[in-house]
């Protein structure tokens, strides 16, 4: 074998990132750990510890802070990890008072501040907004006309002025409901470019609520901005340092003064005009000396710390910019940063800044603001001073001018934001820059959104045509976060956290543990079975196997993706398909060793012979992958991310460290087995007559599937909570140990395993349930709610009452309707594809016709099992996002099997037969030929799912219980369908 020292070298190298890369979560989970020992159970103590460590070094080698190695671990999904529940609400109220103009109409506002309160008690009510409203204005002024409020000149085409209250109330709801739906499809753009896997977004049905939970989430105050943002994009001129020292000097005197005596000496702390610049630049040296040497005071004990905060209030929580000169001595800084405070107090400073007092000693036209963000790698953040421009002391340009916004780099390299305005904003923006980069003074124009300093680039030239850049201390992240709120635009209303909590994981920590556990043990259980099986060749894919494991996890961690439940099926198919190539070379080798030929030839051969059909299989289901990956959203993509590096990978170790090995072994002159006696002879004889039986499996499939078909029409499927929606009822339970596996075990017999029950915050439980969803009654939701109650007090650990549901909602689907249009159709171009690729390399439309119906015949057999044996058998059914991953997984195994068993019987056709032979037992012998391949791959697959299946838990029991079905019909599907089919549609091509 050539170039045996380039791949272990690259094997070595693969090694090495990826235990660096998976140090990092090892690294987190001990910091993580700590933090839960050292809180005792207290929440709080666990996220101060937890904040306190994230600039600290953390890690032995290289000494990166917490905060560096908690972005590089590997991501959980919300199924396995949990998250953050986010509750946002539209203001409905700002929207109506917009659409009135403000009216100042007493009965209006009043109807409108009842209609707040009540919506505000999700236990009582589930009317919406609109209606509240109108309701409430009826009761405060029955004969009032709401036309008269609401018919303006702007709106006069859709709403006349003797309109009925009915045809206003009408009105109004179709503006809210367009709102909510516009700002859904906003936050849903933002939270999607946000870069989160799988993230939960529902609307709750007939409210203004919308309900977000983003998986693994580090950075909540990075989300809030994110969600809360309306895009208030503002363009400041800026004072310099040396120009707003002097204000916080009077400021920091008017502080102290007013903390030594509790009546002020204004004229002490009397503002320095703006004009006197040179004199304050003159002044700057003694002013900061003496600032400087009270603040250079011991401040290690409290007196100390207390003595500074009573000479310079300010100065002791805010530290002013400056810069060391030549010589040594401190000197302003440039530009418009004026100092710099921890995040911890910048809420001091706000208070400090923001007081009347305060605002006395400084312009007008003058404010501070913080930046965006901290400085990196710390949590200090930097103060601006911002200039105000007109009559109004607003900004000199608002955002309304941009009409599109873009990440990208300038040209070394660094982060910026092209930004692109209109025409009038470019003229302004053009007299702008011209005025800011005139002269040598060159000043800053500070880009403003939502109050926080993005940007205060130096202007240096005037900039025309309307495009600019956007630069600054920025990361890849922020660009796009900047980028995607200036696109998303604002709001058409505000919309506001009421509430959030941190969400346990949906699946529940006692399922994960079972899924983990039992995954671990049906891997042992097929590493053992390939040991018994083939001997010595064996251990070298037990090896081969466990290399690829670790590989496929290395590399997930180092390209930041997120581990989900439609992941880990992604991982048992890799499993499948790095197995089946090793049975692929063992099975050649050992028909080689059959042939006489020495070992090392065997081995040899062995691995040149099943190159073409390991290729072929890995191929095909690469690409359906990739199409699964570039179409697909969601499940599907986390599906076929675990996919695609599963195949690469599966391809590295199989092929080329397998081979690497077995000559090792061979140089070392090693007897190497590749079975054991009652192994030897497995299937090598066999002669199933699979072609001449073949009606006999078209009328068994027929059959199933016409079945199944009648079923899915007429039964349907048991959809789960994230394809139906449902009630959601946040309870708070008595028993505080009470678990979420405890929980469905006794809602299980009533409402079923569609049930989603999972933590909400330290002590709270969230339960969805799709029992009745479709009756809106409000007789219905009184009916659920008494039946949830009953359910829970069959068992004594999960008894509550009624006073013990703390809110109730409604829910839609987190699987929206382009999500299930969208796999369908992606699946099918998926199948299209493959089947392309399969007519270029066999050459014959027929075994692309095979590939096609096995395919659609394996995911219509599963569907038509589920819904023919949907409330038999003693587990979930349920079509939900888990069963979407199992579904693909079934395709991507059908493909990869049908492939293998296409290659032998082309392998046949080409070189064991004359055109005298009958084409239909040439197929027969070559099926039989790989039989023993094809069930070695399917037993090492179906040994995990059983096991994950017995030991799993309930919870994720339909899952593994379609991944079963799915494998078995698809290996009986690559034998008794594709193969028939191009017996049957080429008996005259094929001789």
């Amino acid at each position: 074998m050539q170039g045996k020292g380039v791949i272990k070298f690259f094997a070595i190298l693969l090694a090495v990132v990826c235990l660096y890369q998976l140090s990092f979560t090892w690294v987190a989970r001990k910091v993580q750990s700590d933090a839960k020992v050292y809180s005792k159970g207290d929440p709080a103590r666990e996220t101060a510890y937890l904040d306190s460590m994230s600039t600290q070094p953390v890690y032995p080698l290289f000494k990166h802070n917490y905060q560096y190695v908690l972005q590089r671990e590997l991501a959980l999904g919300l199924d396995l990890k949990g998250g953050m529940n986010v509750t946002m609400q539209i203001s409905l109220n700002e929207l109506v008072r917009k659409i009135a103009n403000n009216n100042p109409d007493v009965t209006f506002n009043q109807a409108l501040t009842n209609a707040d309160k009540l919506q505000a008690d999700v236990k009582t009510t589930q009317k919406d907004y609109i209606s509240l409203f109108a309701s409430e204005y009826e009761k405060l002024n029955p004969n009032g006309k709401l036309a008269a409020i609401f018919s303006t000149r702007d709106n006069q085409d859709h709403l006349k002025f003797n309109a009925s209250n009915s045809e206003v109330v009408a009105y109004l709801k179709d503006l809210a409901n367009t709102a909510v739906k516009q700002s859904y499809t906003v936050l849903n753009t933002r939270i999607n470019q946000f870069g989160v896997t799988q993230p939960n977004i529902q609307l709750e049905q007939s409210s203004n609520r919308i309900l977000v939970e983003l998986p693994g989430v580090k950075e909540p105050e990075r989300v809030r901005k994110l969600l809360q943002g309306t895009a208030k994009l503002e363009f400041y001129e800026t004072f310099d340092n040396t120009e707003a020292y002097q204000y916080l000097i009077n400021i920091d005197n008017l502080l102290a003064a007013k903390t030594k005596t509790a009546k002020a000496d204004s004229s002490k702390t009397t503002a320095t005009p703006a004009a006197a610049k040179t004199d304050t630049a003159a002044k700057a040296g003694s002013l900061l000396s003496k600032v400087q040497k009270s603040a250079a005071k011991d401040t290690s004990s409290l007196a100390g710390k207390s003595q500074l905060a009573a000479l310079h209030p300010l100065f002791s929580v805010m530290s002013l910019n400056t810069r060391a000169d030549q010589s040594g001595q401190q000197q302003l800084g440039q530009g418009p940063v004026v100092g710099y405070a921890p995040q911890k107090d910048t809420a001091k400073v706000n208070s400090y800044l923001h007081s009347a007092d305060v605002k006395s000693v400084i312009p007008r036209n003058m404010k501070f603001l913080w930046e965006v963000k901290p400085i990196t790698g710390t949590k200090v953040f930097a103060l601006y001073a911002i200039k105000l421009s007109g009559a109004e002391n607003s900004a000199i340009l608002t955002g309304d001018v941009v009409t599109d916004a873009i990440p990208d780099v300038d040209q070394k390299g660094s982060p910026e934001v092209r930004m692109v305005m209109n025409s009038q904003g470019a003229e302004k923006w053009r007299a702008i820059t011209a005025a800011a980069s005139a002269g040598a003074n060159k000043k800053s124009i500070a880009i403003v959104l939502d109050d926080n300093v993005y940007s205060a680039p130096t202007v240096q030239n005037e900039i025309s045509g309307g495009v600019s850049s956007i630069s600054g201390n920025f990361q890849i992240e922020d660009t796009k976060d900047l980028a995607n709120v200036l696109k998303a635009g604002r709001l058409p209303a505000p919309a506001y956290i009421i509430s959030e909590a941190v969400v346990g994981p949906s699946l529940g920590q006692e399922a994960i543990n079972a899924g983990v556990t039992s995954s671990l043990l049906g891997l042992v259980v097929v590493l053992i079975f390939m040991i018994a099986y083939y001997n010595r060749a064996g251990t070298v894919a037990v090896v081969a196997v466990v290399i690829n494991i670790f590989f496929l996890m290395g590399v997930l961690t180092s390209l930041g993706a997120v581990l989900t439940l439609p992941g880990i099926a992604g991982i048992v198919l890799t499993l499948g398909i790095a197995v089946d190539a090793n049975v692929l070379v063992y099975e050649r080798v050992r028909e080689e060793l059959g042939l006489g030929k020495s070992l090392k030839i065997a081995v040899a051969d062995g691995f040149k012979h099943a190159l073409p059909s390991i290729l072929d299989s890995q191929i095909s289901t690469f690409l359906t992958g990739l199409i699964l990956f570039i179409f697909g959203s969601g499940p599907i993509q986390g599906f076929a991310t675990t996919l695609m590096i599963g195949i690469i990978t599966s391809l590295f170790c199989s092929l080329l460290i397998s081979r690497v090995i077995f000559e090792w072994m061979l140089d070392k002159g090693w007897d190497i087995k590749f079975s054991n006696p009652w192994s030897s002879h497995t299937f090598k004889n066999a002669h199933f007559k699979f072609v001449k039986n073949r009606f006999k499996f078209y009328i068994f499939s027929g059959v199933f599937i016409i079945a199944g078909l009648i079923s899915i029409a007429t039964r349907g499927f048991t959809y789960g909570v994230d394809f139906e929606g449902g009630r959601n009822y946040i309870i708070s339970f008595p028993n505080k140990g009470v678990t979420t596996e405890a929980i469905h075990d006794a809602i299980d017999a009533t409402l079923g395993r569609s049930t989603e029950v999972k933590t909400f915050g330290p002590d709270k439980i969230s339960i969805t349930t799709n029992l009745m969803i479709r009756d809106n009654n409000a007789a219905t939701d009184a009916k659920v709610r008494s039946t949830l109650i009953e359910a829970l007090n069959t068992k004594e650990v999960t008894r509550i009452a009624d006073k013990n549901i703390l809110g109730f909602s409604k829910v839609s689907a987190t699987v929206a309707d382009e999500l299930k249009t969208s796999a369908i159709y992606t699946v099918l171009f998926a199948i299209f594809v493959i089947s392309a690729y399969i007519l270029i390399r066999f050459r014959k439309w027929q075994f692309s016709l095979g590939a096609m119906v096995a395919t659609a015949h394996d995911a219509l057999l599963v569907l038509s099992f589920f819904s023919l044996f949907q409330g038999i058998l003693p587990f979930s059914l349920d079509i939900d996002q888990a069963f979407i991953a199992a579904i693909l997984t079934v395709i991507g195994y059908s493909i990869n099997d049908t492939v293998v068993v296409f290659d032998r019987i082309r392998e046949f056709l080409d070189l064991h037969h004359a055109k005298t032979d009958n084409p239909e037992e040439v197929i027969n012998q070559a099926i039989n030929s790989t039989l023993s391949r094809t069930i070695i791959t399917a037993l090492t697959v179906i040994f995990v799912l059983i096991i994950l299946f017995i030991f799993g838990g309930d919870v994720i029991k339909g899952f593994s219980f379609a991944l079963l079905i799915g494998v078995i019909f698809g290996t009986y599907s690559s034998i008794c369908v594709a193969t028939p089919v191009i017996v049957d549609f080429g008996k005259k091509d094929l001789r």
